[in-house]
């Protein structure tokens, strides 16, 4: 199966790297001509036209910043809509807003091909070395038949049942991630205050029920101090706004969404809409103008297990 990939930021680029080290055909796209110019070198095609990349292949991967610029990657004059026909597959890897993969997934079958949804979840270091996990939506037969390339790109792989019911989980995990995110700053400074060794408290979290994933991940890089989790702060005001706005339209009341938006934009005020999205703990270290420092922990995160072909769950 001959793939496309539009899309080679953060995520996107460990993505397709995963599927050019596995000897797969790949034709990419992106804005940056230097990162294009890299997959290139390394074996890749580059096309410069989201509509001729489409006609080119059988699967085309989308994965890119917000819905609107996939929208308009999906839908403008020389975008991959014009360049589908039957039988082509669409899946969108962007984390994004379910009546939007559902409105452009209207499209896609309008020129008889096929559109899935399928986020990622895990990390950034996780992506690299294709241990990502991965939720689908969409056609069953589908699915089964793009899966080998799943298994490569992800390890644990999850059909979540019709289009857009993956972005929805995606979003419900990443509101999640936010949420403990936010909590473990005041946990840390607790911790501080309280004078506790900060290498001894990242343990005991870990081995005791407040544990979590973000914990285990971006409790390291707020010890060290570098925040770099490869995830920026407007990255999480979309998705905590997409969860929020999904909530006002089912008419279901949250109380801890509403405040976890107004942190991160607080945040974002405050550190810059680029700004690592772990330096959300920052302002409580400003607050109580202390730090979370430790010694031994590491700048980025580098995911250590060997990378090996997923499977669905």
């Amino acid at each position: 199966m001959k793939i496309g990939f539009i899309g080679l930021g953060n995520v996107g680029g460990k993505l397709a790297s995963s599927l050019l080290r596995n000897k797969f055909e790949l034709t990419v796209k992106d804005l940056d001509k230097n990162i294009t110019k890299n997959f290139e070198k390394l074996g890749a095609k580059v096309e410069n036209s989201a509509k001729e990349l489409a006609k080119k292949v059988d699967l085309i991967i989308t994965c890119l910043p917000s819905p609107q610029i996939c929208a308009d990657v999906m839908e403008s004059e020389d975008g991959v809509i014009n360049g589908l026909s039957e039988n082509k597959i669409w899946l969108e890897m962007s984390t994004t807003d379910e009546s939007e993969v559902k409105r452009i997934g209207d499209k896609v079958i309008a020129k008889k091909a096929i559109p899935l949804d399928a986020p990622v979840s895990g990390g950034c270091h996780r992506a690299v070395t294709g241990n990502i996990a991965i939720f689908t939506g969409g056609d069953r037969k589908t699915f089964e038949k793009i899966l080998p390339i799943l298994t490569i790109m992800g390890r644990k792989i999850l059909h979540t049942g019709k289009l857009g019911s993956a972005s929805v989980l995606k979003v419900i995990t990443n509101y999640l991630a936010s949420v403990h995110l936010v909590a473990l700053g005041e946990a840390w400074t607790v911790a501080k205050k309280s004078n506790l060794d900060l290498a001894k408290t990242y343990k005991g979290i870990a081995i005791s029920s407040g544990n979590s994933f973000v914990h285990e991940t971006e409790s390291q890089v707020i010890l060290n101090g570098s925040y770099n989790i490869n995830f920026t702060m407007d990255l999480v005001l979309k998705d905590t706004g997409i969860f929020d706005n999904l909530a006002k339209k089912l008419n279901v009341p949250l109380e801890i969404s509403p405040q976890l938006v107004d942190i991160f934009k607080d945040g974002q005020k405050k550190y810059g809409s680029r700004a690592w999205s772990s330096m959300i703990v920052k302002r409580m270290e400003d607050l109580n103008n202390i730090d979370f420092r430790s010694p031994g922990f590491p700048e980025e995160l580098i995911d250590n297990e060997p990378e090996e072909k997923g499977y669905e769950i």
